[in-house]
């Protein structure tokens, strides 16, 4: 099957709108993408007329040219009827917003979408999602445009199974600065499912990372997908709901989907060398990590730069805790440290890894420090720990730390206080593709995702 018109649709048509509820979820899809998103964009609805002016067609056969994109959003009883109808005008794909359907345990109804879809060889997502948002190309999301909270541009792609989770992430991602290709909500993923949408994201040029969030599979889709994800040349991540006993029971009564048993399912994973997020900040830290090092691998030996050592101290617990090494430095290793720095803060700064360059650090001390680190051997890795408050340091130091790094090619992650005031600083690193992070642990998350990523 072809997915690429569910991705870049030329052409959308939305099935369902409603001439008295400017809210309902067709017609939110139909004016977010109208006005602003480059695709055609038709209204559907069986009484035909007008919204706000826009010629709404009676049926889909009845709009003029082809087709790409079929958004779904009627009642569930009305959906087979309107995905043959869709099969017959020759639309490339759709997707199921309505719900309605094994979530709420009518099966039959369900099984009869992938029996007319399986017929036609046609691809569609949902039912019971939200359905695709492409920055810059298509946004099938019933949200309101100016309640959404929507990511740059980018190279991650997200698949999830709840539409909430998959918003909510969009929202983190946002803050974090980590752009995407795609977010893709499969609701009770009927048809298209976890392992088609891997094999097309494996191809798709504009995406760089794969995301997952799981909460079931059917019988023996679990293995069949970390094989393929395995093979996958692409960093490929996981976050999986329903590792309790109660989550599994909350997992079934979402989508209808099985959990399975967790510790079986998170040991595939690790023998096949997949990435597992164990939580919500452990994936956005990983996506940003490996967007900016998708080729990337260490061993796991961090060199930590600071300007305060009680930040220094809290990322060796950090690093340790995470199974990271930080080594201490040889003397003579040191000695050309500290020689490197200016001479007011020779000797008070503590060279021995961490290096605490201390608050009196000028901007040179720091970008001299990242220097030294990227000649030194024992380590493969550089923390470095931003106070943007520091007076001997400018809003210009993150560009000017970022082009040691391009010279170099030693992965470096930063940590610098996320909030507006800094925001100079953060952007050049940023705009040179070296990682930022919020907090200590989110920057030791980062760094600890090059040592479990593996190069295809």
């Amino acid at each position: 099957m072809n997915l690429s018109p569910l991705f870049t649709p030329q052409s959308v048509a939305v099935i369902g709108v409603s001439a008295s509820n400017d809210r309902h979820p067709a017609n939110v899809i139909f004016f977010k993408n109208l006005l602003r998103y480059p695709v055609k964009t038709y209204a559907v609805n069986v009484k035909g007329g007008a919204i706000d002016g826009e010629q709404v067609f009676p049926s889909v056969s009845a709009i003029p040219g082809s087709i790409d994109l079929a958004v779904i959003a009627v009642r569930a009883e009305y959906v087979p009827a309107v995905l043959e109808e869709c099969i017959g005008a020759a639309v490339k794909s759709a997707i199921v917003i309505s719900g309605g359907f094994s979530e709420v345990g009518q099966d039959d109804l369900q099984a009869r979408l992938v029996s007319i879809a399986a017929g036609a060889g046609f691809p569609f997502v949902g039912p019971n999602c939200l359905g695709i948002y492409s920055p810059g190309v298509v946004d099938t999301f019933f949200l309101p445009t100016e309640r959404m909270v929507q990511p740059v541009a980018g190279d991650v792609a997200v698949v999830s199974q709840s539409g909430g989770i998959l918003v909510d992430l969009l929202v983190k991602f946002a803050r974090e600065g980590v752009g995407i290709s795609s977010a893709i909500s499969i609701g009770n993923k009927a048809y298209i499912r976890e392992l088609q949408l891997l094999e097309f994201l494996d191809d798709d040029p504009r995406t760089g990372v794969i995301v997952f969030y799981v909460e079931g599979f059917a019988k023996n889709e679990g293995r069949a997908f970390v094989q393929r994800a395995a093979k996958c040349r692409k960093p490929v991540i996981v976050l999986k709901a329903g590792k309790t006993s109660e989550g599994s029971a909350a997992v079934s009564s979402h989508t209808a989907s099985l959990a399975g048993d967790y510790r079986v399912f998170a040991s595939v994973l690790a023998q096949y060398g997949i990435i597992e997020a164990r939580n919500e900040l452990e994936l956005v830290s990983f996506c940003e990590a490996l967007s900016c090092y998708p080729d990337t691998v260490i061993k796991g030996r961090v060199g930590i730069i600071s300007g305060s050592g009680g930040h220094g101290a809290m990322a060796v617990d950090a690093c340790v805790g995470g199974g990271l090494a930080v080594p201490r430095f040889t003397e003579a290793v040191q000695q050309s440290l500290r020689n490197s720095l200016s001479e007011s803060i020779r000797t008070i700064a503590s060279v021995a890894n961490p290096v605490d360059l201390t608050g009196s650090a000028v901007e040179n001390d720091f970008i001299a420090a990242v220097e030294a680190f990227c000649e030194i051997a024992d380590i493969d890795s550089i923390l470095l720990l931003m106070l943007p408050y520091l007076p001997g340091i400018s809003a210009d130091l993150g560009a000017r730390l970022s082009k040691v790094y391009r010279r170099h090619g030693k992965p470096l992650i930063a940590y610098v206080p996320h909030v507006e005031k800094y925001r100079m600083l953060i952007e050049g690193f940023e705009l040179n593709r070296v990682p930022v992070a919020s907090s200590i642990e989110s920057a030791v998350h980062m760094t600890s995702v090059l040592r479990r990523c593996r190069l295809c």
